[in-house]
């Protein structure tokens, strides 16, 4: 009998509701001020695709980006070199927001991906690590809209 391998998940894919319109939420998506208030303690973002941006987290890890998407207000969509690999890898995910008007709302539609290029011995930490970074980070966009 052969051991069959099992695939690992190259996609890490959350959708939230949000009581806010599209603008609403695209500002908190792509702004210095917006990022920074929800998602890092401190952001920078040049808004054009092959902008760059960078985060700098509560634990003090700073992350460079790149804007790839810029559909105002529909698709935003970056890519980030991953704090695991050496600063000079290539390597990085590709994190895209697809907003959808519903109602007077907002969906959110977050799609990750990249996780299968990283190196084994790290590729589940990593996944693992978005994988509840995204669900927490979402929750924190949705407090920051509602406290606005």
């Amino acid at each position: 009998m052969q051991a069959r391998a099992v695939a690992f998940p190259d996609r890490i894919e959350r959708r939230v509701d949000l009581a806010h319109p599209p603008a609403t939420v695209w500002a908190a998506l792509t702004t210095s001020e917006g990022l920074s208030a929800w998602f890092g303690n401190n952001a920078a973002i040049d808004l054009r695709p092959g902008g760059a941006a960078h985060m700098t987290f509560k634990s003090g890890v700073t992350v460079d980006m790149r804007v790839e998407r810029v559909e105002e207000p529909a698709v935003f969509a970056f890519t980030w070199r991953l704090p695991d690999l050496p600063e000079d890898d290539p390597r990085r995910t590709y994190v895209e927001f697809t907003l959808e008007a519903v109602g007077a709302g907002t969906r959110l539609r977050l799609v990750e991906t990249g996780f299968a290029q990283l190196p084994v011995d790290s590729r589940r930490k990593t996944y693992e690590s978005h994988a509840e970074g995204w669900a927490s980070e979402l929750g924190e966009l949705a407090d920051y809209l509602d406290a606005a």
